[in-house]
């Protein structure tokens, strides 16, 4: 794995990436270390990178901040890099060697997880996967709103005044 720091403003960040840079894997920014941290979890990363925010993880540090945490991190149930999800579910592999092992790490970083991959979670069946991976961890899981098919709503287009919402399964 590659590993990639930049200073972003006040928030040192980190990017983890795969050997041939097609999954991103992780992406971790904190301000604060002395408060708590959040961690999205997501459907795929687009162009994000430890020194740029895509509009989704603009919103989400944004979202962070607002909730009073100290740093967030971003991962996804798919880690291959791609903006479109058509083009994501086309991938032969989108979910990442190293996936489900960033993503455990990362439930234990965090002192809050909030779900967030949307309705692309229904490929490969992975939405429950890896929700029944959160609501099994010992960490308090949220997301911002389900939607009719029970997948938890993408932040993009959610207000800041939403707040988190205990996922109970």
């Amino acid at each position: 794995m590659i590993t990639r720091s930049h200073t972003k403003g006040d928030a040192p960040s980190t990017a983890v990436y795969s050997d041939c840079e097609k999954y991103r894997y992780s992406l971790t920014r904190v301000w604060n270390p002395d408060a708590g941290r959040v961690l999205f979890v997501m459907l795929n990363p687009s162009k994000a990178t430890e020194i740029e925010n895509d509009p989704t993880v603009e919103r989400c540090e944004r979202r962070a901040r607002a909730l009073g945490f100290g740093g967030f991190r971003v991962t996804n149930i798919f880690a291959w890099r791609e903006t479109s999800p058509k083009l994501m579910r086309q991938a032969q592999a989108p979910i990442g060697p190293d996936n489900d092992l960033i993503l455990k790490e990362s439930i234990l970083w965090a002192d809050q997880v909030i779900a967030a991959w949307g309705t692309h979670g229904a490929h490969f069946g992975r939405g429950p996967e890896v929700q029944d991976l959160l609501l099994g961890s010992d960490r308090p899981v949220y997301h911002l709103g389900l939607s009719k098919d029970g997948h938890p709503k993408h932040p993009l287009y959610i207000r800041y005044t939403q707040v988190p919402i205990v996922w109970k399964s």
